[in-house]
């Protein structure tokens, strides 16, 4: 940024500043203009004049008053328009005190709308130059009359002006602003739009096929023994659904991936039968990890058995972020009836122990998987410090009970 930049910034955020070194420049014009005589001697040339000591108490009265016409612009302006008034008819010679008077005319017509400007600087023209004319020792024809009006004109045009650019401005960047949040609107309705269509074709290639397989496999397990021909025909049937299930949400996610995106791994999810493997990676980085386990022989859906390993692996991952190598973790898979609980703790050793406070979006995501599966998830600190990630999670998913209680 340059120096010029940073000059405007400062008297943009100080706004009485930048009115006072205004009001100092028409306080230095008009005591400059206050001794020189337009007519010299001969009537044609330059001359030099003595100011009325009244005129130079107006002209410092009118500067004074403008470092405020931000603040008071109506009153501003009638305060200059009065000494200008004063001025114009005691003055003579006669200083420029009228400039005030233009000064805060511009600043009235470009703060207000556009009929007040019509209607003020109508009135400050006609009240200024009558007095010139009527009460001024000048002809009423002196071009120094004629100025009066015309400068007024010219503070209140210029100001409207300016007031129906800085309008004009406005309303583009709203329109912008408006086109901007209506795009964005747009893009989140197609998403979403698109995330409900693709979420349809998913449940329906799912349903579709995962029935036929159904189907079919219950044939095969009952014709198994008699009509082994007819059983061999039905699982060749569940095989051709089921491939033509995988190659539909092949295609179907494949909507969903990026150019750039990794290709889709093609080893088992990982699940509790690698806790010993997911424990040791945190062991070998300096972490202290106890595990007791309570669960011998129970058998976990897929998606329990992955919810359950994330749970302990972003637990593990939160304690070593937040609570550093030099804490303690302790970790429990338990059978309770007809759920499996899991639970990380930690002792709190670290100055920021507490992953709630980091921004992040693991506990979020844990507690969207748990969720989903219809167990509960509870996190938080606890008492005597460290953090606490409790996760309850149902042995048996909504369709497998089914099956069982078939």
């Amino acid at each position: 940024m340059s120096t010029l930049d940073r000059v405007r910034h400062q008297l943009k955020a100080h706004p009485m500043a930048l009115d006072a070194l205004l009001a100092a420049g028409v306080l230095g014009c008009m005591v400059a203009g206050s001794f020189v005589d337009p007519r010299g001697p001969d009537g044609v040339t330059w001359g030099f004049r003595t100011p009325a000591p009244l005129s130079l108490v107006l002209i410092g009265l009118s500067a004074a008053a403008l470092v405020f016409r931000r603040r008071a612009p109506m009153t501003v302006l009638a305060l200059t328009g009065s000494f200008s008034i004063v001025e114009c008819v005691t003055g003579d010679p006669r200083a420029p005190v009228a400039m005030a008077a233009v000064i805060a005319l511009y600043t009235v017509a470009s703060t207000t709308d556009r009929p007040t400007t019509w209607r003020v600087g109508l009135l400050t023209m006609t009240v200024l130059t009558a007095a010139a004319m009527l009460g001024g020792p000048l002809p009423w024809y002196a071009q120094e009359n004629l100025g009066i009006f015309a400068w007024t004109g010219i503070g209140a045009t210029a100001g409207d002006a300016v007031r129906s650019r800085r309008a004009f401005v406005q309303a583009i960047q709203d329109r912008a602003e408006k086109a901007e949040r209506t795009r964005e609107e747009e893009a989140r309705r197609r998403v979403a739009e698109e995330r409900l269509r693709i979420a349809r074709d998913l449940h329906d290639v799912v349903a579709h096929h995962i029935a036929l397989v159904n189907v079919q496999a219950g044939v095969a397990a009952h014709v198994m023994d008699k009509r082994p021909d007819q059983a061999k025909e039905a699982l060749s049937h569940v095989r051709e659904a089921s491939r033509s299930a995988l190659n539909e949400l092949r295609a179907t996610v494949g909507l969903l991936r990026q150019s750039g995106d990794p290709e889709a791994p093609t080893e088992p999810a990982p699940g509790l039968n690698r806790l010993d493997e997911l424990v040791g990676t945190f062991r070998s980085a300096g972490l202290h990890v106890e595990v007791a386990r309570a669960d011998a022989g129970t058998e976990l859906p897929a998606a329990v058995d992955l919810a359950a390993y994330r749970v302990i692996q972003e637990g593990l991952t939160n304690v070593q972020k937040h609570a550093g190598t030099e804490a303690k973790a302790e970790v429990s898979v338990v059978r309770v009836g007809p759920n499996i609980e899991i639970t990380v703790l930690d002792n709190g050793a670290g100055k920021d122990d507490d992953p709630e406070n980091g921004g992040g979006h693991g506990l979020l995501g844990m507690r969207e998987r748990v969720t989903a599966l219809r167990g509960t998830l509870t996190t938080g600190p606890r008492y005597g410090g460290g953090f606490r990630v409790h996760a309850i999670l149902p042995v048996k998913t909504r369709s497998r009970a089914a099956d069982d209680a078939v």
